[in-house]
């Protein structure tokens, strides 16, 4: 049994096998690994008795459920109208300069990933992002040069 499949089953065996069982199989994988792979999702279908379309449907509906390798930190910046007029753009390309990544890109060492995602809400203090699941509100250049530099620095 590898790794993945033996991950999956002891999830299973946690969160039962039963269809509202997948959500808490798939975030349990995404905490673990960071990322959901194929192998992952065929597992899940396999130890659930549903297909691999329904993991994968499932798995790419949700935002925060990755297909996709991601950085060790991923930052998600609000995109909802009120983050739009408050000042998103300026805070996308703020962390494009410092990053040196164009969102939905990934910085060379791994460390970061930057992606845009629906209303995480904090619409009262937009600009807002989540790095992995810690929010950052009221957001201006100085605040995020210094919260990714502190992150540089872990």
């Amino acid at each position: 049994m590898s790794e993945v499949q033996e991950m999956v089953k002891i999830l299973a065996d946690k969160h039962g096998r039963k269809r509202e069982s997948l959500l808490p199989i798939l975030q349990g994988v995404v905490e673990k690994q960071r990322c959901l792979s194929q192998e992952a999702m065929n597992e899940i279908a396999h130890q659930l008795d549903i297909s691999t379309a329904q993991v994968f449907g499932t798995a790419t509906f949700y935002a925060f459920l990755d297909t996709e390798p991601r950085g060790k930190y991923v930052i998600r910046v609000c995109k909802s109208i009120i983050a739009e007029m408050k000042g998103k753009k300026e805070i996308i390309k703020a962390l494009e300069r410092l990053l040196k990544i164009k969102v939905g890109q990934t910085t060379p060492d791994n460390m970061f990933s930057l992606l845009e995602t629906n209303d995480i809400g904090w619409s009262d203090q937009e600009p807002s992002m989540l790095i992995n699941e810690i929010p950052y509100t009221n957001l201006t250049f100085e605040k995020v040069d210094s919260i990714i530099n502190e992150y540089r620095f872990k």
